[in-house]
């Protein structure tokens, strides 16, 4: 339909999946932009610029992410401050705590893997110590807690639909402000500080319709109407390939069982999760992936501690649990076409290789 009306970029469904993805999680400003980054580097621009925030004020955040979480801070010339992780792998509450000092401005919650882990409680911490709540929920599309869907209570949630996760398109992703007037302002940034986009441009009237005014320079982080619209016919099977995932979720973790040689990275009690990751921790992490592949196996890893990458190698050593999770953890294959046989073949595989 894009390819025959002849209009591929910002536009009818672009507006059309916003709509459809507020209806369905129940969030009521819904962004589409280009990707997931591009949403978290909004987040913290739109954030910043309402409450004042300068140059070196600090955002805690996870290490035990991917950089795009993080680099979306140091886009807006704040500091990424790690606080340590607890069992889910997200944010660890007390450690959040005592990381805050008085130019902590925000808390970046990440659900790793489209688990919720303690965010309830990073929540109370943030709207006890006044500070902003941004939930990168870039793996959390489907993920319920007590019957809603997260990011309704969060200041920003930023959800991605990149070709890999659990609603995807080729590459894009929604930021979901709870301020009307925040989600106004990330629109003028997303489209290069242009106060009138083409769409509504051409759906105007009059001699001067054409007519725009750019306000200030901004990004060019709007979404296009491809990817909207396959994001409208995933979003139709969201439900169900979650269910599908936390059904082979559920094989693992049969088959695996009460290994002690396998952890098992747990869900949240009381949450329906996207389940984006099946993830596990292991000794000898590396010997046991290329080992896998030998047996045409292939699992992930993530994520690295971001302290081991040189912008960030000023948290080294601050988060003890963050690095001996990165140095063991391993996401199982976890996809659609997965059958039971192959989930068996993997836990067979793997409980084999930890006990040589």
């Amino acid at each position: 339909e894009c390819l025959e009306r002849g209009w591929t970029g910002l536009g009818y469904k672009t507006v059309a999946f916003e709509e459809a993805w507020s209806r369905y999680s129940g969030l009521r400003h819904s962004h589409f932009v280009n990707s997931a980054t591009a949403g978290l580097h909004l987040a913290f621009r739109v954030l910043g610029e309402a409450n004042g925030w300068r140059r070196g004020d600090e955002v805690i955040s996870s290490p035990l992410t991917f950089v795009s979480t993080n680099h979306a801070i140091l886009y807006e010339g704040l500091v990424p401050v790690f606080a340590d992780v607890d069992e889910s792998l997200c944010l660890d509450p007390v450690s959040v705590e005592s990381k805050i000092t008085d130019r902590t401005r925000a808390v970046c919650f990440v659900g790793l893997g489209g688990n919720p882990g303690r965010w309830h409680d990073v929540l109370e911490i943030c709207r006890r110590r006044g500070l902003v709540a941004v939930l990168d929920a870039a793996h959390m599309a489907g993920t319920w807690v007590d019957c809603r869907h997260v990011g309704h209570d969060a200041d920003v949630a930023v959800f991605s639909f990149q070709a890999v996760k659990n609603l995807p398109t080729a590459d894009s992703g929604m930021v979901c402000f709870s301020s009307s007037e925040h989600d106004a302002a990330a629109r003028r940034w997303t489209w290069l500080g242009i106060n009138k986009d083409t769409y509504t441009r051409t759906l105007g009237s009059g001699a001067y319709k054409w007519l725009y005014d750019v306000e200030h320079v901004g990004f060019k982080y709007h979404g296009n109407s491809i990817m909207a619209a396959m994001g409208l016919v995933g979003l139709k099977y969201l439900e169900t390939d979650n269910e599908r995932r936390r059904e082979i979720s559920g094989w693992y973790d049969q088959d695996l069982g009460d290994d002690q040689a396998i952890s098992r990275v747990p869900m949240s009690p009381g949450c329906t999760p996207s389940r984006h990751l099946y993830q596990i921790l292991v000794e000898n992490r590396d010997e046991l992936v290329v080992a896998l592949n030998e047996r045409g196996i292939f699992p992930g890893v993530h994520y690295r501690d971001n302290t081991l990458y040189p912008m960030y190698a000023y948290g080294a050593g601050t988060c003890p649990k963050a690095r001996l999770a990165s140095e063991r953890v391993v996401s199982l294959p976890l996809h659609l076409r997965l059958s039971r046989e192959d989930v068996e073949r993997v836990a067979c595989a793997l409980r084999e290789l930890v006990a040589r």
